[in-house]
């Protein structure tokens, strides 16, 4: 997902005079020694974020919840100030403050920060995981951190040697003086923590990096494998008493319970509590607390319900299209204006596109265990935004954000759903202790989702129609866009709303349009309104806007009977020198142009930025004797500058591959009737699969620029690039997700 909310500016490079060496030493935290001994040190940074920390505001220190850990028996613990969710940070942060500190990487361990200022994303001015700015904010941040450890220790060895610092060297773990003598970091730290914190050190060139930029295998990797690793679903706190809460929703978003008969569900054995609660919307719900899972899902499923639903409205998908569709042929918000005077114009592509609404899916449901008691709240639950979900479980609780401990846990999947501008499902949570509480009970209780109640529980990635009119001239050139989007807003009513909504317009709902093809372009679009909630979905806007922008310039290519590389490079800036790098890699590697595919097999291309990153994709299809497209084989030509750790990169454009994949499917779609999800489960609710999955192949364009986003980019232009390749095969100009060949135009 992406907050947009914020200045999303390229961080500067690893300079001795970059805004993070100028940090003063107050905002650089000595957090104390833990009870083992040892270096606990933590950064505190003046953000450029519109909702950061005033930079004169003073530090709090979260002891020994600080970023780095180095401990008597040589261990280097880096705390993730991030959600671990399957993108790997858990292992590339750490990475980035053990080259800096010259750590052994075998000694270096990594644990999941708590909601706490320190922790918070250096440009956001919040502690969050999305838009792809994990490595984009904290490169430099985290490399101040092991640079400046570095010098403690080496300051801490020559006081004891009786030598200058600049006389002694590091490596892997030791510190080494002139005269041959050597310590270990962890024979240092007591020592080190006493030194006074360098005000500026001088950080790495690229050529001396001994992690950064290797394939590494992820330190979590194991535990994942075996079934070890602890997940939210799975946590258990001391001494195992635990209550489990599943909560009955309304069937249509913000409904109420008119009346509702427990009689059912408390006969059931293991079933502790029936409570109704409010919910999301300003619904109301009921929830059936027991002691497991099993008994609570049954408890739940033996309620008698009656709901009123007379006051909220009620969507229906079909006339929601139609509304959609009839609203995109006036002009909406202008977003970007050219001068079009076309002239006489020798062809015109009009075309309408269609997306759907679409669920997260992650593979582990929405959970959150809360143990409330009279003057504090703990929380144990995968967030993707700890600042926002602190203060919301507070406020829930009546408490201050003080008086609420939020553990991270790690978190199967969420694609954007677990970073909620509303909560949404950590108030629930609370809710439910509150009236688990005032029931009489005490001690902590798990609230779980089902998959169905993930599946129909809503923020969706919102449904847009797009209408397209492009004139071209007799030698194929674009002298006209005329473009109109509709859609829901993702900010609208939210507290990012005046960061995010700009003249009518919601950035998230036309970002990736235009850019980076010199084509003038005008653009607008209507923000429409749905009793449906809506949130970010992995690559946000582009999960669209690169389907459209893709499939019309390769149309465009093909009305000027030009090869559709060769129109792309010829109508990108020169300015954009990454995509043009980005494009070539995907074309050499794939052999595009020069090798023979196949009988019945087509390439399709495309190249998208999001997240200040460029992929390019390079695929091959085909189209079963059934008629169902396949889709053999992607190459991907990326450009995110430094590449911090190649293997989590490719990791991430494999999965990214397979879920805009996935989009493209029969069934991958959320709809409603009379304002009811009509999809329950995976049965009926498309995602794709191991038998889906294509080879991937992912090349990345070498670079020693500061990294930038990672975790969304390889998602948007995968599907268009495999319609462009079916359109070669078909003559089919495919105009909605997922893909209908057959109410598609030749």
């Amino acid at each position: 997902m992406r907050p947009q909310w914020f200045n999303n500016a390229g961080l500067p490079g690893a300079a001795q005079g970059s805004a993070f060496a100028k940090t003063s030493r107050r905002g650089f935290l000595k957090a104390g020694t833990v009870a083992t001994g040892g270096l606990v040190l933590g950064f505190m940074l003046p953000s450029g974020g519109r909702l950061a920390r005033a930079a004169d505001a003073k530090p709090v220190v979260y002891a020994p919840n600080a970023f780095l850990r180095v401990a008597p028996d040589n261990t280097v613990t880096v705390i993730v100030n991030r959600l671990e969710f399957g993108q790997g940070v858990h292992t590339s942060l750490p990475m980035v403050i053990a080259d800096e500190l010259d750590a052994d990487w075998a000694q270096v361990r990594a644990e999941l920060a708590p909601a706490a200022d320190v922790y918070k994303d250096p440009a956001f001015g919040m502690q969050i995981t999305g838009g792809s700015g994990t490595i984009a904010h904290s490169f430099t941040q985290y490399r101040e951190v092991g640079a400046r450890a570095r010098a403690m220790l080496m300051a801490a060895a020559a006081e004891q040697w009786k030598v200058q610092p600049a006389q002694c060297r590091t490596a892997k773990g030791v510190v080494y003086g002139p005269a041959g003598q050597k310590a270990t970091y962890g024979s240092l730290a007591d020592a080190a923590m006493k030194q006074p914190v360098p005000d500026a050190v001088t950080l790495k060139q690229a050529k001396q990096f001994r992690y950064i930029g290797k394939p590494t295998k992820r330190l979590d990797a194991r535990a994942k494998s075996s079934g070890h690793q602890q997940f939210g679903l799975d946590f258990k706190p001391e001494g195992g008493k635990l209550a489990v809460a599943v909560v009955a929703h309304p069937p249509v978003f913000g409904a109420r319970v008119a009346k509702f008969d427990a009689a059912k569900a408390r006969a059931i054995r293991g079933v502790l509590e029936v409570v109704e609660i409010p919910v999301d919307r300003g619904g109301r719900g009921v929830a059936v607390i027991a002691e497991g899972y099993w008994p609570a899902k049954q408890g739940r499923d033996a309620l008698e319900i009656e709901w009123d639903t007379g006051a909220v409205g009620k969507l229906d998908s079909a006339a929601q299209l139609a509304e959609f569709t009839e609203l995109s042929k006036t002009q909406g918000a202008v977003a970007r204006k050219a001068d079009t005077a076309a002239g006489n114009a020798a062809r015109t592509i009009s075309a309408v596109y269609e997306f759907p609404y679409l669920a997260h899916a992650p593979m582990e449901p929405l959970n959150c265990t809360v143990d409330l008691k009279i003057d504090s709240c703990t929380l144990w639950v995968g967030s993707q935004f700890q600042t926002g979900d602190q203060a919301a479980a507070a406020k829930a609780a009546g408490l201050k954000p003080e008086q609420v401990t939020l553990h991270t846990m790690m978190a199967g999947g969420g694609f954007g759903r677990r970073a909620v501008p509303t909560s949404d499902f950590v108030v629930e949570a609370v809710n439910i202790a509150k009236a688990y509480k005032a029931a009489g009970r005490s001690g902590p209780v798990k609230m779980i989702w089902s998959r169905e109640d993930d599946i129909r529980g809503g923020y969706y990635r919102p449904s847009h129609v797009h209408r397209a009119e492009l004139k071209l001239d007799a030698q194929g050139r674009i002298v006209a866009w005329d473009h109109v989007i509709v859609g829901q807003s993702i900010a609208a009513g939210t507290p990012f709303e005046n960061f995010m909504i700009k003249n009518g317009v919601d950035s998230t709902m036309v970002e990736g349009m235009g850019e980076p093809y010199d084509v003038p372009m005008n653009l607008s679009a209507h923000i429409a309104k749905a009793n449906v909630p809506v949130l970010w979905w992995r690559s946000v806007g582009s999960t669209h806007t690169a389907f459209v922008m893709e499939t019309l310039i390769d149309e465009a290519a093909h009305a000027a009977k030009e090869d559709p590389v060769a129109y792309r490079k010829k109508l990108i800036d020169k300015k954009h020198a990454r995509h043009h790098a980005a494009l070539d890699l995907a074309v050499a590697k794939s052999g595009y142009g020069r090798k023979t595919l196949p009988k019945g097999h087509a390439w399709g291309v495309a190249v998208h930025e999001s997240f200040n990153t460029v992929v390019a994709y390079v695929v091959e299809a085909s189209i079963g004797k059934d008629g169902t497209p396949k889709l053999h084989k992607a190459v991907a030509g990326v450009h995110c500058n430094l590449a911090v750790n190649p293997l989590s990169i490719a990791a991430q454009v494999e999965g990214a591959a397979l879920m805009a994949l996935g989009t493209t499917l029969p069934g991958a779609r959320i709809t409603l009737k009379d304002g009811v999800v009509e999809q329950q489960n995976f049965g009926d609710y498309t995602v794709a699969r191991m038998n889906d999955m294509p080879q991937v192949d992912v090349h990345i364009v070498p670079s020693e620029d500061p990294p930038t986003g990672l975790g969304e980019p390889g998602l948007p232009p995968l599907a268009p690039a495999f319609a462009n390749a079916l359109f070669r095969l078909t003559g089919k100009r495919l105009r909605k997700l997922p893909f209908d060949l057959a109410s598609s135009r030749g």
